[in-house]
């Protein structure tokens, strides 16, 4: 019997290119998610796990795009094998048909278990570089926002001629950022009035 072939993808970024995964294959059909695969509730996932049938291919680009543990990696090629789906990974090379033999179910668990450990050692060594740049003071973390009172706040004390460096210092953000605020300020309107004037371009020393 001959069925479909399927492919799976997932990124985990909307910025991600998701064609790359499966270029160059003959597909049938494709499923994609844009998610973490820390677990597997993931709507196209599940869709594929409903939709293939006995005699069907599915097919990843590798092991860590379908599961990111190994136990869900187990798990999924098990409840897709069991319903007679072949699954294959283009990037190791491995084909899985429920008829495997110990050999390729010990290459499941070996390749599944090196790759969450190479995602662990990753993980390890990030937390290690941002702990490094924060002792160089070179790590700042995520850009500081605020709240709708504070910018509002502040829009009222550069209008009343407060400096910006010391805006930047008192709210804890850049000056650049403050002439965003302000540019974000002077672009809204009361009945065609800017609430504000429009903020000048960042000048050294302001």
């Amino acid at each position: 019997m001959t069925g479909q072939r399927i492919g799976y993808v997932r990124v985990s970024t909307l910025d991600q290119n998701e064609q790359r995964q499966l270029e160059g294959q003959m597909l049938d059909r494709a499923f994609t998610d844009k998610a973490s695969g820390r677990d597997t509730a993931r709507p196209h996932l599940n869709e594929l796990l409903r939709f293939a049938r006995e005699g069907d291919t599915v097919v990843v680009h590798s092991m860590d795009r379908l599961a990111r543990n190994l136990d869900d990696l187990r798990s999924l090629v098990q409840k897709l094998t069991h319903k007679g789906v072949r699954v294959e990974f283009v990037k190791e090379g491995l084909v899985f048909t429920g008829e495997d033999s110990p050999m390729a179910h010990l290459m499941l668990s070996v390749m599944g278990a090196f790759a969450e450990f190479e995602r662990s050692l990753i993980k390890e060594r990030q937390r290690e570089g941002i702990a490094l740049a924060r002792q160089r003071g070179a790590y700042r973390g995520r850009k500081k926002t605020l709240s709708s009172e504070q910018a509002t706040e502040l829009v009222a004390r550069a209008a009343s001629g407060i400096p910006k460096s010391t805006l930047a210092r008192d709210y804890g953000i850049g000056r650049e950022t403050v002439y965003q605020y302000l540019r974000q300020a002077a672009a809204t309107t009361v009945d065609g009035v800017p609430l504000i004037p429009a903020a000048p371009p960042l000048m050294p020393g302001a």
